[in-house]
């Protein structure tokens, strides 16, 4: 999917992407998407509308093979695995604000989304977590090299967000006011749907101010493991485009639930010892 400087579809293409599925029970599964590795530039150039310093500088990272949620976590999911074996800490079944078995699960702390990850590889022998930053803005820019992976800028006929803001020279849209259901936008080249807008997604990384000294073998940033502030990409449904690109990064305290944030999530393929 592409669109041209208005926000306008000008190619609309269907690709293919290997996947398996993970049986939660009772019907729901979690489909994981396969994400080949390579290079990318990670961060925004100097120009880029909406661009916040702590994007910068720019920087080559390798990405390894991984797997990745195809949509955010759903309610559905979330519920099934929180009746898994508690691990660490007790987590409720039902946190979101806005219902719905196909929306995404919101209102969930950073250390909520670890207990699910936690669970799900205990559950499955597999070694489920959050997705570093470097995989997320990877998997997220599907190749692309433009602010959003669909090109130059985005409406909200492509992501929900709120759509009395703009970005270049993209019409007003609509503002939902809520999440929607997952997968109700088109899917990005790597064939995930919902990477921008609907809800932010918490990541493995600390917080930090800008890129200088980041890693770049695509490993989540960890300094000290206790940092409060944890990484969110994304953007939601009540935030400007410019938190959608596919490089927008934002922060918040580990323990907040709040209806914003939501999680993904990824795997490498084996089984834990």
């Amino acid at each position: 999917m592409n669109v041209d400087a208005q926000g306008k579809i000008i190619e609309r293409s269907q690709g293919s992407a290997e996947f398996f599925a993970e049986d939660l029970g009772n019907g729901v599964t979690l489909e994981m998407v396969s994400i080949p590795g390579g290079k990318f530039l990670m961060g925004s150039p100097d120009n880029e509308e909406g661009r916040d310093d702590s994007e910068s500088p720019q920087h080559n990272v390798t990405i390894q093979p991984f797997f990745m949620g195809k949509f955010p976590v759903t309610q559905a999911q979330w519920a099934a695995v929180a009746a898994f074996d508690k691990v660490n800490i007790d987590l409720k079944s039902d946190p979101s604000r806005f219902k719905g078995a196909n929306r995404p699960v919101e209102r969930i702390s950073w250390d909520d989304a670890v207990e699910f990850c936690t669970r799900l590889s205990k559950k499955t022998g597999q070694i489920y977590r959050l997705p570093s930053e470097a995989e997320w803005e990877y998997a997220c820019r599907g190749g692309t090299t433009t602010p959003f992976y669909c090109g130059a800028t985005i409406t909200t006929e492509l992501a929900n967000y709120d759509g009395n803001h703009t970005y270049g020279s993209s019409p007003r849209g609509e503002y939902r006011g809520q999440t929607t259901n997952v997968g109700e936008f088109p899917a990005n080249p790597f064939g995930l749907f919902d990477m921008c807008g609907n809800i932010w997604e918490w990541c493995q990384d600390e917080w930090q101010e800008n890129y200088n000294n980041a890693p770049t073998d695509g490993s989540a940033w960890l300094i000290n493991n206790d940092n409060q502030r944890r990484l969110l990409r994304g953007g939601s449904w009540n935030y400007y485009p410019r938190g959608c690109r596919s490089l927008s990064r934002l922060s918040n305290t580990r323990d907040d639930r709040n209806e914003r944030v939501g999680c993904r999530v990824v795997v490498v393929r084996g089984r834990l010892s």
